[in-house]
């Protein structure tokens, strides 16, 4: 099996290189995966859109994913860009036959109390557009709630460690490369 993935992100994708623990991971069960990405630091999905690169990426290659990510969007400026932003690259996504997928991030430590409204604006935003939400952030949440633990977070309280994005790697790969996602298309049989 091989699968072809597009990031777009800022530098919560590109610290430790998410795409290449990505390519890694799958390896590891067998799953070859080749990756592009389009990445700036603080960037948002709607800044990649403005740039016109990420446009024609999907339109000249065949990707099985375009993963998109920005900051964590708690408020509601971040849930207008996930849902009204996100509905281009759904557009685009569909026209090439690459299927959407939000990779949920998380707040910095000092806003940790926003991380509800990170997981429910990403969330938002993947349903609205159809998309394949990948729940990263839901699972940092459960993680440190449940053990007090932030080691996924860097020292600056914000990025994410060596085994927070290791952990997010696991997490993309397992929900869109081992997990049948429905395409939803033969439903006339049930």
């Amino acid at each position: 099996t091989e699968f072809n993935l597009l990031f777009v992100g800022n530098s919560l994708t590109s610290s430790n290189d998410l795409p290449k623990l990505v390519r890694q991971q799958a390896a590891s069960l067998g799953i070859t995966v080749t990756t592009q990405k389009v990445v700036k630091g603080g960037y948002a999905i709607v800044d990649h859109w403005a740039e016109g690169r990420v446009q024609r990426l999907i339109n000249n290659n065949r990707f099985d994913f375009v993963i998109i990510q920005q900051g964590p969007s708690s408020q509601m400026d971040g849930y207008e860009m996930l849902v009204n932003g996100g509905a281009h690259y759904a557009q685009i996504c569909e026209a090439n036959g690459t299927q959407l997928a939000y990779f949920m991030v998380w707040p910095s430590i000092p806003r940790y109390f926003s991380f509800d409204g990170v997981i429910r604006n990403y969330t938002a935003g993947a349903e609205a557009n159809q998309a394949v939400l990948i729940p990263v952030g839901q699972h940092w949440k459960d993680h440190i709630d449940a053990t007090g633990d932030y080691s996924y977070y860097s020292s600056d309280g914000f990025h994410p460690s060596r085994a927070g994005s290791q952990k997010a790697a696991e997490i993309i790969v397992d929900t869109l490369l081992t997990t049948p996602t429905c395409s939803c298309q033969n439903t006339s049989a049930l």
